[in-house]
């Protein structure tokens, strides 16, 4: 069965920098349209990022420029390069496949 497991989150300062990864089985991951989502404290699920088989990313506006999407299909992994993290983005990130997500990591801007 479909299994994704996040990793990678912490506690960083306003402005820093942490790479989020998924590992991931169960399915073609090489094939596959994947997508990161948050949810910050008291609020609902939120679509981040995105990235399709070939390689096409899309991002929500509030992430533009800071963010990035990356896969490696040999390691069957997803990435979230996140840069000049702000205190909005505090939230448990999830990376998924259709309705699938994993259990989550959770990233706290802090000073």
């Amino acid at each position: 069965q479909v299994q994704l497991v996040e990793s990678g989150g912490g506690l960083v300062q306003p402005g820093g920098s942490l790479r989020l990864s998924c590992a991931t089985s169960g399915f073609d991951f090489s094939s596959s349209y994947m997508r990161w989502f948050r949810q910050a404290p008291g609020k609902d699920l939120q679509w981040v990022s995105s990235i399709d088989k070939d390689g096409i990313k899309t991002y929500t506006t509030s992430v533009k420029g800071r963010f990035t999407i990356s896969r490696d299909n040999a390691k069957a992994a997803l990435y979230l390069q996140m840069d000049s993290l702000n205190y909005d983005d505090t939230a448990v990130y999830y990376c998924a496949k259709g309705a699938t997500r994993g259990q989550g990591t959770r990233v706290t801007v802090s000073s």
